[in-house]
This record gives C-alpha cells, sequence and structure tokens, in this order.
C-alpha cells in the first residue's frame, strides 16, 4: 500500500515530494529521503529544487504534528508508531530536546515521533520549528547537492548518507547548542550577579547607620 503511494506522489515531481515531506513530519511512516532519491535519480539537474520543496514540505507539517500530539497526547503515538520509537525519542528528549530534535533528523526513527512529542511534551514550538530547520535542511540538501553535482553516480554515495552527517555534522551541531546554552548560563549568573549587589550594598548600609 505504502508503494503505491510513492508510486502515485511520483508521478507529481517536487509536489509530490513536497506533500511527502510534508505527512512525514506529520503520519506517513515511510522517510521522504526515498522519494527525494527517487525523483532525482530521473532528473539530477533538479536536486537542488527538489531538496527545496521537501525542506519546505517538512517544515510546514512540522507544526501539525505538534499540534496532534498536543491535543492528543501521547496515546496517539502508540497507536500509529512503534514503542521502541518513542520510548527511544521520550529518552532523548528527557536529556536535551534541542539535541533530540537534531539527532532526530538524522536517525531512522521516523521525524514525526519528535514532532508530535514535542507537542506532548509542551516542548516550544518555535524551538522546535528552529531546530527541524537546521537538522532536516542539513540532510535535504546534502542528497541535493550530491545529485546536482554527480548526477546519477550519486546513488551510492547517499545510500550512507545519514550516517556520514550522523557523524559530521551532528557533533558540529550538538556542540553548537551547548556552546549556545552556557553562553546564556553565564549571561543569567552575571545578571544575577547584578541584581544581588545591590541588595547586599543596601544591607550594609542598613547595618552601619547608627540607631537614634
Amino acid at each position: 500500500m505504502f508503494q503505491d503511494v510513492l508510486d502515485f506522489l511520483m508521478k507529481f515531481g517536487p509536489w509530490g515530494l513536497f506533500i511527502h515531506s510534508f505527512l512525514d513530519a506529520v503520519i506517513f511512516p515511510i522517510p521522504a529521503f526515498f522519494l527525494q532519491v527517487s525523483l532525482s535519480l530521473l532528473n539530477p539537474s533538479t536536486a537542488l529544487w527538489l531538496a527545496t520543496a521537501g525542506f519546505i514540505g517538512c517544515l510546514l507539517g512540522t507544526p501539525v504534528g505538534y499540534m496532534i500530539g498536543k491535543l492528543l497526547g501521547k496515546s496517539v503515538l502508540y497507536k500509529i508508531l512503534k514503542k521502541e520509537w518513542i520510548d527511544a525519542a521520550t529518552e532523548r528528549f528527557q536529556k536535551n530536546g534541542e539535541a533530540a530534535i537534531l539527532v532526530g533528523s538524522f536517525t531512522p526513527i521516523p521525524f514525526k515521533v519528535f514532532t508530535i512529542l514535542s507537542g506532548c511534551l509542551n516542548f516550544p514550538l518555535w524551538r522546535l520549528i528552529a531546530y527541524a530547520a537546521i537538522g532536516r535542511a542539513t540532510k535535504f540538501y546534502v542528497v541535493g547537492i550530491l545529485f546536482y553535482l554527480y548526477g546519477r553516480s550519486a546513488e551510492g554515495m547517499v545510500k550512507n548518507v545519514s550516517l556520514y552527517i550522523f557523524i559530521i555534522a551532528v557533533p558540529l551541531l550538538l556542540i553548537g547548542v551547548y556552546w549556545n546554552r552556557r553562553r546564556k548560563r553565564k549571561r543569567n549568573e552575571a545578571i544575577q550577579a547584578e541584581t544581588d549587589q545591590p541588595a547586599s550594598e543596601v544591607t550594609i548600609s542598613d547595618q552601619q547607620t547608627p540607631s537614634a
């Protein structure tokens, strides 16, 4: 049945990939990566346009998946997705939501797990969209660029593209997340120190004032 759906979407070219990517972020169990590769093989010169269509579709589908999780909760996840996918994603979210979304953009776990789970756990929507944009853009455009530069011979290269991105890009992205969180923590500590300082000065001044 799913193969029939893919064959149907393939007839519409970039628009088919757009729809597939949208559904991939909401409910469809087959990653848009497979349709992107198939369409890129047909016409490698359109690979970058295909990557753009897939990326936009994913971004538009992300808030829809989020609202499903927000309104229906985890019960819908366990009905449409595998328990091990949900448990793995939940564990990552509990440790670091941003990292979970970035890593989830490249793992075999369907991305819809992270969009719906974000809604279930009340993860900020704007942060979900921001980190999803980084992760999904990386994956879509790496595949697109490879086909655009190397044509049909890129088919062998993209088979393990998720692994390569995971090894190279994800550590860099996670370092960026860690650095940003560390910078914010230092800034908050500085603000807190400035807030506490006047209070301490007032207390000392009061103690030094002689009583009448």
